[in-house]
């Protein structure tokens, strides 16, 4: 049997400097980099509509809200019973609710799954800010407009999380920007990216030997 891999991304607006499928191209690189040697896993395709209400008004935008991406979610492990289990790999923060209902769905149904998301790291940013206009320079600079880049809410995740789960990110950005722009690298991507995948071959290690893939 082999254990499926599902990347989660977005199409969203990411700043003035980012396309709207930021968050699909660098989890979809994350999960090929991660899987690339392991004949044992089974990579899907790519989510790219996800849940995205929270950037609702800025153009470039698409999302299937929080209820549609669970029930999607769910679908997707019901149908994988031929697999030993389905690792939900998530590169987006917004759908992060949805991933705690159809959690709660499959946990009733004896579905075999896990997710995991894109690891924070002391310094990072929430979004189209310095850590994903890094990588994106790293994975995708022909992608990144760098002099349209500028500096948002730079305000603690906390902070920012709270009011965006109420009112949206335009309740906190004017231009869909949370963090600095302007400061990012590639060589800072790179290491951002590295980690990234580091964290995820050894989530797939675990969950191969715990559904019996070695």
């Amino acid at each position: 049997m082999t254990l499926v891999v599902v990347p989660l991304g977005s199409w969203e607006q990411h700043g003035p400097h980012l396309p709207s499928d930021t968050d699909s191209v660098i989890i979809s690189a994350v999960v090929a980099a991660a899987s690339a040697a392991r004949p044992d896993v089974t990579v899907a395709p790519t989510l790219h509509i996800t849940a995205s209400d929270e950037h609702a008004g800025f153009a470039g935008t698409l999302s299937i809200g929080t209820e549609a991406m669970a029930a999607a979610v769910v679908a997707i492990a019901r149908s994988a019973s031929w697999a030993s289990g389905v690792l939900f790999a998530n590169g987006h923060g917004g759908n992060a609710g949805a991933l705690a209902v159809a959690r709660e769905v499959m946990d009733h149904e004896g579905l075999v799954h896990d997710d995991w998301s894109l690891p924070p790291y002391d310094g990072s940013d929430l979004h189209a800010g310095r850590t994903e206009t890094s990588v994106m320079l790293h994975l995708a600079p022909g992608t990144v407009e760098m002099s349209r880049a500028v500096a948002g809410a730079t305000g603690t995740a906390q902070d920012l999380l709270a009011t965006m789960r109420a009112d949206g990110v335009r309740a906190v950005s004017g231009t869909g920007v949370l963090g600095d722009p302007t400061k990012a690298t590639a060589g800072h991507g790179k290491a951002v990216f590295a980690m990234w995948v580091d964290s995820l071959s050894r989530r797939i290690d675990r969950l191969a030997a715990e559904w019996g893939q070695t």
